[in-house]
């Protein structure tokens, strides 16, 4: 599998001059090329082909108004143009179903808070011995290394993100050496806002809320660009002290995104968890939290380590009764408000936690072999009925669990 390796830049002035220009070149092949096949669909002419774009590319830096063009490795223009038509590729297989929809592609500005070229083996880039970055018409890079590579990468990926950091990005193919031994547990998650995540073994992982702690250094950051005048230095610097208190908070969430996911798949052998519809929570008034949590990349990184060592993900539909049936007897008894956090079954008398009865289901309704006694709390003794004195409670089939005999 392929898996993306970043690491932190350090260019010192000359190598963010030059890196500037890269990314101003190559946001410029881009506007033409989008401004190129826009223009021939309003004519009603056929659509300009990615070597006739290429061709015009060359053309242009033989002109006084391109000539610049040619300051910047050729590989950087070109993979700009590759951008181009992955973003056509993209809106077109929205409009085909092959993937969520997604707007056609738009201009690109220089006030676009993240920047990116990518070189190719082509581009001749390399590691220097000293453990720099070789780049073309740049130079060599810093770059602080936190770990090694598996495998050769074939391109790397030079991005600025809105805080003014500079990252490299590779894109290597693991070995399947790095499977891990196989364990007995299997978990269910059933994630959340009280708790970021309830195990089926009846952990609870408490929500960090990174974005909630930070708010009053965010609040004070915010009013502080809004007095500055525009244009002006002074709220140059009070925007970049903007972006990097909000690149702390994500730098902290994905952090702990990382940690938690490593533990979840080290320690299990199968992972379930449910299909989660996030866009249809961040219109309510529990977007914000939504949004802290950081749900889908949390679950990105699950299906993605999962994947690498060798560990079976498994996700579960979004409208599997998980909260309304008693992880015990499998009855189901209808839904509950939110603040109900406790319930006592009426069929078994088993008073049961909310999320970790939820967790187990959800790791029954994948398959997984877990035990519905770990989300018992506490049983509590339920009398005979008049009519069923002695006899078997009478049946209800439901969708998670087997049905009660």
């Amino acid at each position: 599998m392929q898996l993306r390796y970043s690491f932190r830049l350090y260019p010192n002035g000359p190598h963010r001059a030059a890196l500037a220009r890269a990314f101003g070149c190559a946001r410029v092949v881009f506007n033409d090329g989008l401004r190129a096949r826009e223009d021939a669909r309003a004519a009603g002419l056929p659509f300009v082909t990615t070597a006739e774009l290429s061709k015009r590319l060359t053309e242009a830096k033989k002109t006084p108004e391109r000539a610049w063009l040619g300051g910047v490795s050729a590989v950087v223009l070109q993979q700009s143009l590759r951008d181009l038509d992955g973003a056509y590729r993209n809106f077109f297989n929205g409009l085909k179903g092959k993937r969520p929809k997604m707007g056609p592609p738009q201009l690109k500005s220089k006030r676009d808070t993240r920047q990116a070229v990518r070189f190719t083996a082509n581009a001749r880039w390399s590691i220097t011995p000293g453990g720099g970055l070789r780049l073309p018409k740049i130079g060599d890079v810093r770059v602080k290394w936190s770990r090694s590579l598996p495998s050769t990468p074939s391109a790397v990926t030079v991005i600025k993100d809105s805080a003014g950091r500079y990252f490299c990005s590779f894109v290597v193919e693991t070995e399947p050496s790095e499977v891990l031994p196989e364990t007995t547990p299997e978990v269910g998650i059933d994630l959340g806002l009280g708790h970021f995540a309830v195990l089926s073994d009846g952990r609870k992982i408490d929500a960090p809320r990174f974005l909630r702690r930070a708010e009053r250094k965010l609040k004070d950051a915010q009013r502080s660009l809004s007095r500055k005048e525009k244009g002006g230095k002074n709220r140059e610097k009070a925007w970049h002290k903007v972006a990097r208190a909000h690149a702390r908070v994500a730098d902290a969430r994905r952090e702990f995104h990382h940690q938690l996911s490593t533990t979840i798949i080290r320690e299990n052998q199968a992972v379930a968890v449910e299909n989660l519809a996030v866009k249809g929570l961040a219109p309510t008034h529990l977007a914000k939290s939504v949004h802290d949590a950081g749900w889908s990349a949390f679950l990105a990184m699950l299906e993605y380590k999962a994947a690498r060592y060798g560990r079976t993900f498994v996700r579960i539909g979004r409208f599997e009764p998980t909260s309304q049936v008693c992880s015990a007897c499998g009855v189901k008894d209808g839904p509950k408000p939110l603040h109900i956090r406790q319930w006592t079954c009426g069929a078994c008398g088993v008073v049961l936690d909310r999320d970790i009865n939820a967790a187990v289901n959800v790791a029954k309704a994948a398959g997984l072999a877990v035990t519905a006694c770990r989300a018992q709390v506490s049983p509590v003794p339920v009398p005979a009925q008049r009519v069923e004195a002695g006899t078997r409670r009478d049946g209800q089939p439901t969708v998670v669990g087997t049905p009660a005999l």
